[in-house]
């Protein structure tokens, strides 16, 4: 559920008229629902419930926006980060630092020892050797720091390759079968408190079995590794749960994902830690645009709107499917292809699809753009940052600016050399 609906011909976010944020904003703008944001963490907590000990840590990568961590932090999640700028807006957003879980393939030394720093609550190391290094600078400090060894269990998520995550062949994780040899050469290191395994297979999943099977085969892990006489209190069972797209498509729910994780853990006596980020943020967003042109095509017109590849990059990246609403439809429908302004053929989010009708000046809306969105944007073709609103019931308040062309242009310099007037040395 979302709450974005039609009331007397227009599309509102909560209380708010989209029409509203349009003149005061202007387009292309992200806008988010704080009732959805809430709901949805609500009820992935709910659908947990028969598990017992868990702990939620709210993947920041899939909307960084400091309002929302807030929010979030509010309804009792911690921050799954994956960089040191990630770490820095939990800590400002208020996320305690002992609730923060720092994944990521390529965590630097200086992220590692900020972590340790800031006390972080636990480290998912993703190689040998990030762990041999994490330990010697805790030891250095007088501290030990709290870790889980992330797994690989070469299980295809059967989602798109570029999110896919838990097959041999990709970048994370260690391999499954060289998981307790690993283990068993760290445990022992001062400053490294090893205390379980993490496991992610990918992202937007819509068929439990993937999950179900990696799970199964962390928990013979887990099984070897206590056999061995290792201490194992935490598991990490990553994130992925996917969100419908395109209207009338079913997902898994939260509820539907926790009966599976209770059955297949039974027994295991772990805390088990979930990093759910698109389940909680993709419905609860739209990108709002204007149509520029309707421009006459060979087969079907192109809607050219002022929102780009730039500013939501995943029909680009994924061929990803986004809704496309009016915000004041007319009730007549076309056949269209939705493409931006920006100089690449790639910069198309449609091709022949059936839509509202709409005309230069219409407004219009990408659904379930509340993850991957804003998160991704660029300045591609020297476009403007697009910016982001928050609505709380009949309120909203821009909490990301809109950043010009022109103040991105000021932070640029040219080298004296190539000042007008100067000789060449």
């Amino acid at each position: 559920m979302n709450h974005f609906d039609h009331r007397d011909g227009i599309l509102h976010c909560e209380d708010v008229p989209l029409t509203r944020i349009a003149d005061e904003v202007g387009t292309p703008v992200y806008v988010y629902s704080t009732a959805t944001f809430r709901r949805h963490a609500q009820v992935f907590r709910e659908g947990l419930k028969p598990l017992g000990r868990i702990h939620l840590a709210y993947a920041i990568k899939a909307n960084p926006n400091v309002a929302v961590l807030r929010l979030l932090a509010e309804e009792g999640y911690g921050a799954d980060v994956v960089s040191g700028g990630e770490m820095a807006r939990a800590l400002a957003a208020g996320i305690p630092a002992a609730d923060i879980v720092f994944s990521g393939v390529g965590k630097t030394r200086a992220e590692l020892s900020r972590g340790l720093n800031e006390g972080i609550g636990q480290f998912n190391l993703e190689l040998e050797e990030e762990g041999v290094v994490l330990a010697r600078l805790a030891h250095a400090k007088g501290k030990r720091a709290p870790a889980v060894l992330r797994v690989n269990p070469d299980v295809d998520a059967g989602t798109h390759a570029k999110i896919s995550t838990g097959r041999a062949e990709n970048k994370f994780g260690v391999p499954i079968d060289q998981a307790a040899a690993m283990f068993a050469r760290l445990a022992p290191l001062d400053g490294l408190d090893l205390r379980g395994v993490a496991c992610h297979i990918g992202s937007q999943l819509a068929d439990l079995s993937r999950l179900e099977e990696a799970y199964r085969r962390i928990g013979v892990l887990v099984a070897e590794l206590r056999a061995a006489g290792h201490r194992i209190t935490h598991v990490d069972l990553g994130g992925g749960l996917g969100v419908p797209y395109k209207a009338g498509d079913t997902l898994p729910s939260p509820a539907d994902y926790g009966a599976m994780v209770a059955r297949v853990t039974e027994g295991w006596d772990v805390e088990l830690m979930f990093e759910p980020g698109r389940v909680i943020a993709g419905n609860a967003g739209v990108l709002l645009t204007e149509v520029i042109w309707v421009k006459p095509g060979v087969t079907n017109p192109y809607v050219i709107v002022d929102a780009a590849m730039n500013d939501l990059a995943r029909p680009a990246l994924y061929d990803a499917w986004h809704d496309f609403d009016a915000v004041a439809p007319s009730g007549e429908r076309m056949t269209a292809n939705i493409a931006g302004p920006v100089c690449e053929s790639g910069d198309t989010f449609a091709m022949g699809r059936d839509i509202d009708a709409v005309v230069s000046g219409d407004l219009a809306v990408f659904r379930t753009a509340g993850a991957y969105g804003a998160t991704m944007a660029s300045t591609y073709n020297s476009r403007a940052l697009v910016p982001e609103v928050l609505v709380d019931g009949d309120r909203f308040a821009v909490v990301a600016d809109r950043i010009a062309a022109e103040t991105i242009l000021a932070a640029e310099r040219v080298p004296d050399w190539l000042m007008p007037g100067r000789e060449p040395a």
